[in-house]
């Protein structure tokens, strides 16, 4: 019998469930993140070792993780979508289960965190985000003759202004008005940046910054170098090499109550499964540190 991470047949009897949002509608690069969840999913059905090598165990053996796609949501318009995937992180927050979202573009997350802000004031969560790029404006007018508020380059604006907390990790990119607005001290956003004269901070560093207890954490791929993560929408040189990434996650949901998860912006490539196996890996680690206790 072939054995697969995604082990609960019903979301009743998960621990965790990862919730599939492959949309793509605002991506402003490399097309390809509509497929980037059904491809993850495979890494973790078919391709990722059930052994986790820091436990010592097969963490599937006493977590239950389940799943659940949003297969018709690409075709809508991003107000929709929002609500579509609010909606639906909801019913499942409702259950008491965790919520891992896999997109499609940043934008997805949105929808998550509308639907965590229901649940809790988040003003009391810090969203630690490793990304590449800011996704501080307030539209996408600078790039788009049809601009919207709702773009994959808007998702952390938005969501700072829900008043979620904000830690941005490997930032190597950012416009003008994202610069102006991550500057303004009122703001209130720690960001560190990578290259250009800024040492890689220590670990130490990022997890001094998050001032809550609770963490979500959001992870663009095209925040880690693209040597490790190069099927994407929008690569950028440099980033967060692949142990010291994964170390900081690890220490970030073993130090803080992780309230809720995302990988974004995976664009599978033709010749390479090798970005959509390292978010596999993400998931999977992040999905047992933040279940340790069952692996007592």
């Amino acid at each position: 019998m072939i054995e697969s991470i995604i082990n609960a047949k019903e979301i009743d009897e998960a621990d965790v469930v990862i919730v599939e949002a492959p949309y793509e509608q605002t991506a402003s690069s490399r097309k390809g993140t509509a497929n980037g969840p059904k491809a993850i999913v495979l890494m973790l059905k078919s391709k990722l070792e059930l052994f986790d090598r820091t436990y010592k165990m097969r963490p599937t053996d006493k977590i239950k993780i389940g799943q659940k796609d949003l297969d018709n949501i690409n075709s809508l318009l991003p107000e929709k979508v929002l609500e579509e995937i609010m909606n639906e992180c909801g019913k499942i927050l409702d259950k008491n289960k965790f919520v891992f979202l896999l997109g499609g573009e940043h934008s997805v997350s949105l929808g998550y965190l509308q639907a965590l802000a229901k649940k809790m004031n988040p003003k009391e969560v810090t969203i630690l985000q490793i990304d590449a790029h800011c996704d501080l404006r307030d539209t996408d007018a600078d790039y788009n003759e049809n601009p919207s508020k709702l773009a994959h380059s808007c998702v952390l604006r938005r969501a700072h202004e829900f008043g979620y907390n904000l830690v941005q990790v490997g930032i190597r990119t950012y416009s003008i008005s994202e610069y102006e607005y991550f500057s303004d001290p009122k703001n209130n956003i720690k960001v560190f940046e990578w290259g250009n004269g800024h040492k890689v901070p220590s670990i130490d560093e990022i997890l001094v910054s998050i001032k809550t207890k609770y963490v979500y954490i959001t992870i663009d791929v095209d925040g880690f170098d693209p040597a490790h993560m190069p099927g994407t929408g929008t690569a950028v040189q440099g980033g967060l090499e692949w142990w010291y990434g994964l170390e900081l996650i690890e220490r970030v949901v073993d130090n803080f109550e992780l309230v809720g998860a995302d990988i974004v912006e995976v664009s599978p490539m033709t010749d390479s499964i090798l970005t959509e196996y390292g978010a596999a890996q993400l998931a999977y680690t992040i999905i047992a540190h933040k279940f340790r206790n069952k692996l007592q």
